[in-house]
């Protein structure tokens, strides 16, 4: 039975659901970002992700996920040949890791042992075909974030240390969390999250009331709640994989192209960045509701996650990105 709280049971939170469910559809978005303060259930929602995720097919017992026998991959694992179905990696990069934790480095204890020059593989090797999760991404030592940015540009981890020259494939889905009371993030990793959600916590009496039976009923182990919303968690998986079946075939009218740019001109969003995630967010938001073309709809439904860490901050506004992002798509969509 998994350890992980339900991911349909959390109460609230919809936007940040919404935007790990679209980069399931399509990894390509880019990584999620969840701004909040402590105590929303960030980690919690990402961890209980892996319930929602199709099983990939990979090398039994092979760091990188390889998902054949290949002649590129390092791992003794490629003897056997053996493949197996396992849940889709989501990795934590805890805070303070060293870099040889995060790519890998000589076992030093087959180097003693054996006199072999071997490669410890990395946290970025155990997330290829995954997800890489960062708590307090803002409180990220520089270098790790320079090594992070220079993998998820190019999808491939080189490490050149110790007398060793390794690359391996090492694609996954950045997702970052933290607490803007306690730093921002660097321009350079903010433009590479895909999609990006400030979470606050729930702010009803009932809400709040519900977020307690639900985080009790789950520490007791109660199998009514657990089985419920173990079907409610199904029902999503089955969606995501209809999407992902479904999403080759979206048609993109010409006319959600103009408003992809206009959209992005109107909020001043630099690069192009901002376009090409918009119309791959909305492709996915149209796979998952089974629709077989985006719509202005589709758009006005992404546009927040998408543009709110992209715009120039300007010390003068105090209405918030969000705010501004809306007023924008009232303006450009008509909605």
């Amino acid at each position: 039975m998994t350890s992980n709280f339900p991911f349909s049971a959390i109460v609230g939170q919809e936007t940040m659901k919404q935007a790990l469910i679209l980069t399931a559809i399509d990894p390509s978005i880019g990584g999620v970002l969840v701004f909040g303060e402590r105590g929303t259930g960030k980690s919690t929602i990402v961890r209980s992700l892996t319930a929602l995720l199709p099983e990939i097919k990979a090398i039994k017992g092979c760091p990188y996920n390889c998902y054949e026998v290949s002649t590129e991959c390092l791992c003794e694992a490629q003897k056997n040949g053996r493949t197996e179905k396992k849940s889709t990696p989501i990795v934590d990069l805890p805070l303070g890791s060293t870099e040889d934790r995060v790519v890998g480095a000589l076992n030093l204890e087959i180097a003693l042992s054996q006199g072999k020059k071997s490669f410890e593989p990395g946290l970025l090797a155990n997330a290829n075909r995954g997800y890489l999760y960062i708590d307090e991404v803002n409180l990220l030592e520089d270098h790790i974030v320079d090594l992070l940015l220079d993998v998820a540009a190019s999808g491939e981890n080189l490490v050149e240390r110790e007398g060793l020259s390794i690359r391996h494939e090492s694609n996954f889905v950045l997702v970052g969390s933290g607490n803007p009371e306690e730093g921002e993030l660097r321009p350079q990793l903010l433009d590479r999250f895909g999609l990006s959600v400030e979470v606050r916590s729930p702010n009803t009496l009932p809400e709040r009331i519900e977020v307690i039976k639900r985080r009790t009923k789950f520490d007791e182990r109660n199998l009514a709640f657990l089985d419920f919303w173990a079907k409610e968690d199904a029902k999503i998986r089955r969606k995501i994989l209809r999407a992902q079946k479904k999403l080759p075939q979206i048609e993109s009218p010409d006319q959600i192209l103009e408003k992809c740019a206009e959209l992005c001109m109107g909020l001043g969003s630099d690069g192009l960045r901002g376009e090409l995630t918009l119309l791959r967010a909305a492709k996915a938001q149209a796979a998952y509701d089974n629709k077989p073309v985006i719509d202005l709809m589709h758009l006005k439904k992404v546009a927040s996650i998408c543009m709110g860490h992209r715009l120039r901050k300007d010390p003068l506004d105090d209405v918030g990105s969000t705010v501004r992002v809306e007023k924008a798509v009232e303006e450009i969509l008509g909605l």
